[in-house]
């Protein structure tokens, strides 16, 4: 008894696991770790808010869902079918760390695909970078996953980051308004700060300025106290940096105040019909934010393959689900990009899947927009560095100007 509860502890103290069902592996592959993928499977999970405040990214696991099982029906990735297991946090750290060691530990996944919201991902991250497992395409726009990658090379981001839509901004308003005067709102968390943060280095060397700044938690009940407070600075601009509920509050608080009105800039992450229906599309007419992706219900997509295969797979797989919310394109483009790079893998392992997400070059995936493509290698970590900005007209996002590389520096350069 006591040399089974000492090969155990040793197993655990050096990182090695048991054999659970993985690849074995051999060659030029041998001493990798191949647990949770064999010759005709491929076990992920995923952690995502299904309740709780944040709980409206749930679409998210909805799309990646749907992508899975459309891909599974169609004879998985390289005759491996997908076992996408779908964990809930409820928008809380604690309980993502949780999820991730039963996933890891019991459920024994090969990889972490998708923890959401930077938070978790930020307490999830320390867990996969000890155990080696890949913590890939994380739904979460924190600088860290790209700038860390030396460091943190487990875990590795999908959406153009903060600081690179916050460029966006901060470069259309120097040239369109450029003596704005912003206030404005954001989440009192990572993700908040690092978008404003962004902002304010962004603007820096122009005539835009911030007025105003307040900041909510993400118990707050509501958000219209602090839309109160920014319309008392009469700025010129409100950049709304919130998650979809405070979104919703914040563009009917905007809307009801008559007296006040700012070019109202909405953060990707809650630029979702889901979040605008509510409150009345005649009220948030002109509210403009920056994207990648395809808008599904567009008529200019309308013949497009890669959106009549998305809308064909939903209804099938995610009948539940609101096809034109760009949550649930996130999810089954991330997906997309998942499958594209296990394909790319050089062995059935984690080490080996790790390596693909550091080097894709130029990958092309179905529901991007054009021009915009996922690539990485060395120095670079960060998978999508371009955005097109959309104005909201009529019942839909409408894509403006030109596709923004947002490498090229602040609106000040």
């Amino acid at each position: 008894m006591r040399r089974v509860l000492l090969v155990l502890t040793l197993l655990l103290l050096t990182g090695c696991r048991a054999d659970g069902g993985g690849a074995v592996l051999t060659g030029e592959c041998a001493g990798q770790d191949g647990t949770g993928i064999g010759a005709d499977h491929v076990k992920v999970g995923g952690i995502y808010p299904l309740s709780g405040p944040a709980s409206a990214y749930a679409a998210v696991a909805q799309g990646a869902g749907a992508y899975f099982a459309h891909l599974n029906r169609h004879g998985g990735v390289d005759g491996r079918r997908v076992e996408f297991l779908v964990r809930d946090d409820a928008y809380e750290p604690a309980r993502a760390v949780e999820e991730a060691r039963r996933l890891v530990l019991h459920e024994r996944v090969f990889a972490l695909f998708q923890t959401l919201g930077t938070p978790s991902t930020a307490a999830v991250r320390e867990f996969a970078h000890r155990w080696k497992v890949p913590q890939v395409f994380v739904a979460t726009g924190a600088a860290a996953w790209g700038a860390e990658a030396a460091r943190r090379p487990w875990t590795i981001g999908f959406q153009p980051s903060y600081v690179a839509e916050a460029r966006v901004y901060a470069r259309y308003l120097a040239e369109e308004l450029p003596h704005a005067r912003v206030a404005v709102l954001y989440q009192n968390d990572d993700f908040g700060h690092e978008l404003l943060d962004g902002f304010r280095r962004a603007i820096a060397g122009t005539s835009v300025r911030i007025v105003a700044e307040r900041g909510y938690e993400v118990t707050d009940p509501g958000v219209q106290g602090q839309l109160a407070n920014l319309a008392a600075s009469k700025a010129d601009v409100l950049l709304d940096v919130s998650t979809p509920k405070f979104a919703a509050q914040a563009l009917a608080a905007d809307a009801a105040m008559t007296g006040w009105n700012p070019l109202h800039i909405l953060n990707g992450v809650a630029a979702s019909p889901a979040v605008l229906q509510p409150v009345g599309y005649d009220k948030v007419q002109g509210v403009i934010t920056a994207g990648f992706q395809k808008d599904p219900t567009a008529p200019e997509w309308a013949d497009d393959p890669a959106v009549r295969t998305y809308l064909t797979a939903l209804e099938r797989y995610a009948p539940e689900a609101d096809p034109g919310s760009q949550q649930v394109v996130f999810g089954w483009s991330a997906a997309e990009a998942f499958v594209k790079t296990l394909r790319r893998m050089r062995c059935p392992s984690r080490e080996a899947l790790r390596a693909a997400a550091h080097r894709l070059d130029d990958v092309r995936l179905g529901m991007l927009l054009p021009g915009i493509t996922l690539s990485t290698g060395p120095g670079d970590a960060f998978p999508i560095e371009a955005e097109q900005l959309s104005r909201f007209e009529g019942e839909r996002w409408v894509p403006f100007g030109r596709v923004i590389d947002t490498r090229a520096g602040s609106a000040g350069q």
